[in-house]
């Protein structure tokens, strides 16, 4: 048992900057779209408006200060800019796809912000599988009950 805490601990510890970066768009997020209200070849916007220029760089500042806090300010680094390209991904396969902002792809919203920042960082550093499998497996877990607390305090229009 005590092993399995261990992994579980230090796969949050080592996504932390992720899970950090992904979240703090929702509560300070706001203003210009990155996407300057363009829309795609497809006629879809690309991104839609809920992605800001505001959101994406309070993101990869909060989830560097964690990295950095961490004393890994290069992964933190990477980590947290791989769950914000990975974030803005989703969104793009979604407005593809005719899913409007806020709308759910169950398994892409939850994960698909993990395994960019996962892939990004792991040049430079990356946690072993059992980590890796700890957090794919938490993950959905956690993005599915920190959505429905930011729907319940209002900061999310939809609580998936």
């Amino acid at each position: 048992m005590y092993e399995v805490l261990n992994v579980v601990g230090s796969a949050l510890w080592f996504i932390l900057p992720a899970y950090v970066a992904n979240a703090t768009p929702v509560v300070l997020g706001g203003g210009p779209p990155l996407d300057g209200g363009k829309n795609f070849i497809d006629g879809r916007r690309i991104l839609g408006d809920g992605k800001t220029v505001r959101g994406f760089v309070c993101g990869l500042i909060a989830g560097v200060v964690v990295g950095a806090l961490q004393k890994r300010w290069l992964t933190g680094t990477l980590l947290a800019l791989g769950a914000l390209l990975g974030d803005l991904l989703g969104s793009f396969i979604k407005r593809r796809l005719g899913i409007e902002r806020g709308g759910a792809l169950p398994g892409l919203d939850q994960l698909g912000f993990v395994a960019v920042a996962l892939l990004l960082a792991s040049p430079v550093e990356a946690p072993g599988w059992a980590a890796v499998a700890a957090i794919l497996l938490i993950t959905p877990v956690l993005h599915l009950a920190t959505n429905f607390v930011g729907y319940k305090l209002g900061l999310k229009s939809r609580p998936h």
